[in-house]
């Protein structure tokens, strides 16, 4: 259990928190939540220690590990990617190096009864203890489980980290912190360079995973999956809800509702408590009691409301041009990077006024597609814009484009036309930029604020065709919902690259998987793809499973389940074989554990629990049971395929 007590961290005049106090449980799911500039950041560098409050402290309890995402980083260039992530288990070296270190003193020492010797054993037994969780299974496995699930391919892992982008090597991090185990993950947007597979992936492990989660993040979807407990930020103060994201908006609409009628309240007592003063603040008959009303409004501990923005920012697009019916047309398009193809003879439609979705793991051709309709990379095959199609692009480079010698309003009210003018600050404060934000020039602003910058300036422009390529990425919910809104009411064609699901929920009407070089397109919302596509992956893994060649040693299952004598006979032949082994491995793993058993019967006698060698002994069958229960595991894995095949005969 972690304990924050008391704490405030101050910035200036106002404090960032005050007297903040509350209990992290070993299991908690926390979603951290507030408003830009609330806190949530400063909170994960307190927790991580990279950074010391003003006033309060953090209690960790001992032997405790943090894992820490930030939202960036420096990344390490020089390793391949699977070198890299085995960094993870250095810490399991230092604490094997521990583990010798006490042996070798208990070899050398025969004080048996002697208050540090105990110490020593006590020691010994909690990082053997603590060595065996962290340090069990095959590590290596464990690794490429985690890299695959982030979305690199087996392909990738030797290739070196320098080669992939920056939100590829924040992929490599993450892999690295969530396989170091730590006791408490702290995560700084962890989604913003996921695809949505990649992202389920993570909702799942974080959701299972046996240790304490703090997260901030601006996906919904991804929050409500993995959280447990809601922590929100506001005016200093903490408001902890034991409940998931969606639960907590209930509650909190219920708190803010009666919070502003206590506070009406005691606006009122208040106002008639001075309005009492005042009349017979000179009557001598009233003295005692006017006093009486000036202490008790001296000790009255005003209420304050939340600092809410209730305005309805209804932003709009400009009125699109109208264009041909037929906005994209692709026929047998291919492109490839020298021999590595990316998309093969692709074909699509977009018509006028359809709202896609492009979809896909990274590396599938989603952004190279983007880069063709923008004539920004040669392709072979058709591709063909409608009649006057005037298209607006936002990728992550088009911020580098902006001029750095501008203010942010400046940028904004260069472009703006017509009525849109005189709302350009309400708009800046949607998207951040509110108060003496809007006078920063663009030169000093972060690689996310000139991403939202470029995104306010693309919603000016009067286009019939929007291509966004991840315009979510650095905009709060506020921002999303601005944006989606907008989009929305766009009467033109939109084309989104994004992994975020509940921004594409009810925005688009077709999605465009992107996999194996190829394009498919699937009518409806994202959770509708996301539905079938479940059961597709399904259906193609049992096909895949079922046409595997007998020469990697699977039985070749004929379509109409009908299959020959001989083939009924091998595959019960090899059922019989798997369930032997099954068996064989299990007897092993009873023998190996009656061993470990006596040695720790042993173990208990001062004379056994000083010898380093009977200690490295007892070490070594640990890790071969690991070992063995590995190999238990991949059988029985082996005899259930087998007789998954045997029930569908």
């Amino acid at each position: 259990m972690i304990s924050v007590e008391q704490l405030s961290v101050e910035f200036g005049a106002s404090p960032l928190f005050d007297n903040v106090s509350f209990l992290v449980n070993p299991k908690d799911k926390i979603a951290l939540v507030g408003k830009n500039g609330a806190g949530k950041t400063t909170l994960l560098r307190l927790f991580a220690g990279k950074q010391n409050p003003t006033r309060g402290r953090i209690v960790f309890p001992k032997d405790v590990s943090i894992g820490y995402l930030p939202q960036h980083m420096i990344h390490e260039k020089a390793s391949t990617v699977l070198e890299e992530a085995e960094k993870a288990f250095e810490h399991l070296q230092a604490t094997q190096k521990e583990i010798d270190d006490i042996n070798a003193q208990l070899g050398s020492r025969d004080d048996y009864e002697s208050e540090s010797y105990h110490r020593l054993i006590e020691k010994l037994t909690r990082l053997t203890e603590h060595l065996q969780i962290i340090g069990g299974g095959n590590r290596r496995a464990e690794t490429e489980k985690t890299l695959l699930g982030l979305g690199f391919l087996r392909s990738d892992f030797d290739r070196p980290c320098s080669e992939f982008s920056g939100g590829w090597r924040m992929r490599i991090e993450l892999a690295k912190i969530l396989l170091q185990k730590p006791d408490l993950l702290l995560l700084d947007e962890p989604t913003n360079h996921l695809d949505i597979e990649s992202i389920q992936w993570l909702e799942a492990f974080l959701a299972n995973a046996n240790c304490a989660v703090i997260l901030v993040s601006h996906d919904r979807a991804f929050i409500d999956a993995v959280s447990s407990r809601t922590i929100e930020i506001s005016l200093g103060k903490i408001y902890d809800y034991n409940v998931n994201y969606s639960k907590y908006l209930q509650l909190r609409k219920e708190r803010q509702e009666q919070q502003l009628r206590a506070y009406e309240n005691q606006r009122k007592m208040i106002e008639d408590t001075e309005e009492f003063i005042e009349r017979f603040r000179y009557k001598a008959t009233k003295a005692v009691q006017v006093q009486s009303r000036i202490k008790q409004l001296e000790k009255i501990e005003r209420i304050e409301v939340d600092a809410e923005d209730r305005s309805r920012l209804n932003l709009k697009f400009p009125p699109a041009p109208r264009s041909g019916n037929i906005v994209v047309e692709l026929e047998n398009l291919s492109k490839s990077y020298g021999r590595h193809q990316v998309l093969d003879a692709v074909s699509m439609m977009i018509h006028r006024g359809d709202k896609v979705a492009f979809v896909g793991k990274n590396g599938e051709g989603k952004t190279t597609l983007v880069k063709c309709l923008m004539n920004e990379t040669a392709y072979s095959g058709k591709l063909k814009l409608g009649h006057n199609v005037k298209t607006g692009y936002f990728a992550q480079n088009q911020a580098a484009l902006l001029d750095e010698n501008r203010t942010v309003f400046e940028t904004i009210d260069y472009v703006a036309v017509g009525d849109i003018r005189t709302k350009i600050r309400d708009i800046l404060g949607a998207f951040m930029f509110g108060g003496e934000a809007s006078e920063k020039k663009v030169k000093v602003l972060s690689g996310g604020e000139r991403s939202r910058l470029a995104m306010i300036r693309l919603l000016l422009e009067p286009v019939n065709l929007l291509i966004l390529d991840e315009p979510t990425n650095h905009l709060d919910m506020r921002s999303k919902d601005v944006l989606k809104e907008a989009i929305k009411a766009f009467d033109g064609t939109v084309i989104v690259v994004s992994h975020d699901r509940e921004f594409l929920d009810g925005l688009v009407n077709k999605v465009y998987e992107f996999s194996n070089k190829k394009i498919r397109e699937h009518l409806g919302g994202i959770y509708e793809f996301l539905e079938r596509k479940k059961i597709a992956s399904l259906q193609e893994l049992e096909i895949s499973q079922q046409q595997k060649p007998a020469k990697e040693n699977q039985v070749k299952i004929q379509s109409d389940n009908k299959l020959s004598y001989e083939n009924r006979k091998e595959l019960n032949r090899r059922i019989r074989k798997a369930e032997k082994a099954v068996e064989e491995s299990e007897a092993t793993i009873e023998k190996i554990e009656k061993h470990i058993a006596d040695i720790e019967m042993q173990l208990a006698t001062p004379e056994k629990a000083s010898n380093a060698e009977f200690i490295q002994a007892y070490q070594r069958k640990k890790h071969e049971l690991e070992q063995k229960i590995y190999e238990w595991e991949l059988l029985c894995e082996e005899l259930e395929a087998l007789n998954k095949n045997g029930q569908a005969l």
